[in-house]
């Protein structure tokens, strides 16, 4: 049988699948087109009627994923998609057995986060406020890293969700969860000249828009916006290392934690529901002791 073929046969099982990981499960949009992207490929390698699938033929599968260098998060999800496939194959009784039953999970490494240096944030920053974009810039940046921010959440937040009198800004997080989370000196003054003096230049006649960053348009600011914005400035800075939004979230983290936060004030900033999810930083913190040690102790 053919590819086009093969396809036109598994479609109508794979878009089955789909409505019932996103109803049923109630997966995301996101997750349900990973899903169905990792079954389409998978049931097109082995090129067989998915009820007659085996747990050799899965095991021949992962071998090839793994020939094909994807990291232990790709494969992760890859197992976690074919679980659920043939878990829904069971349920709706198009097949009585699991192959998936003998497949664990890989163990994934967690990656220590890359982190700007003091002088690193420093340079970033130091950004000479003559118009109505370096000052939004400057502001945006001063916040990001100055209340350890998501990007999605910096983007997001409107005028009333930032208080200068208490030095606090309030957003809305992942899962819905509402935080509160104080704003240093740096990040205030930049964001009260932003907001005295620059703002309503980029306020366009006819249009109301109560977020608190506004883009040329005066719209507000985009993701995919503020992370062009953030490259620019750090190759006009001469930053050599790759930096994300999030760079500038792991950089916070970072220096609160050298500088003697715990770790629970640290959670609670981040938003992070999970201590163990915070605990990443402690090992950027101890690859830092360890590369003191290794400079300074006569014996290392």
């Amino acid at each position: 049988m053919n590819d086009d073929k093969y396809l036109d046969k598994i479609t109508p099982i794979i878009e089955d699948f789909g409505i019932y990981i996103k109803v049923d499960r109630k997966y995301s949009d996101n997750t349900k087109e990973s899903y169905l992207d990792d079954i389409k490929k998978c049931l097109m390698y082995l090129k067989k009627e998915p009820d007659r699938i085996t747990d050799d033929d899965i095991f021949l599968y992962l071998k090839h994923l793994d020939k094909e260098n994807l990291n232990s998060k790709t494969i992760s999800r890859n197992i976690s998609s074919l679980k659920t496939f043939f878990k829904y194959m069971n349920i709706t009784n198009k097949m009585n057995y699991n192959p998936m039953d003998r497949i664990e999970l890989p163990k994934i490494t967690k990656s220590i986060p890359d982190v700007l240096t003091i002088e690193e944030i420093d340079l970033l920053m130091d950004i000479n406020v003559n118009d109505a974009y370096s000052a939004r810039n400057k502001a945006m940046l001063e916040l990001i890293y100055g209340a350890g921010l998501r990007v999605s959440e910096l983007v997001n937040l409107n005028i009333n969700d930032i208080d200068l009198e208490e030095d606090l800004v309030r957003m809305i997080g992942k899962g819905n969860k509402e935080r509160i989370v104080p704003i240093g000196d740096y990040a205030h003054d930049a964001i009260t000249i932003y907001l005295n003096e620059y703002r309503n230049k980029l306020v366009k006649t006819g249009k109301v828009c109560d977020k608190l960053f506004l883009n040329n348009h005066g719209t507000g600011m985009t993701r995919q916006a503020f992370f062009k914005i953030l490259n620019k400035i750090s190759l006009e800075k001469g930053i050599k290392k790759d930096i994300s939004p999030h760079t500038l979230r792991h950089s916070f983290a970072s220096h609160l934690l050298d500088n003697g936060a715990d770790l629970k004030s640290i959670q609670e900033m981040l938003g992070h529901s999970n201590l163990a999810t915070t605990g990443i930083y402690t090992h950027v913190a101890t690859n830092k002791l360890r590369e003191n040690y290794d400079d300074a102790h006569p014996h290392s």
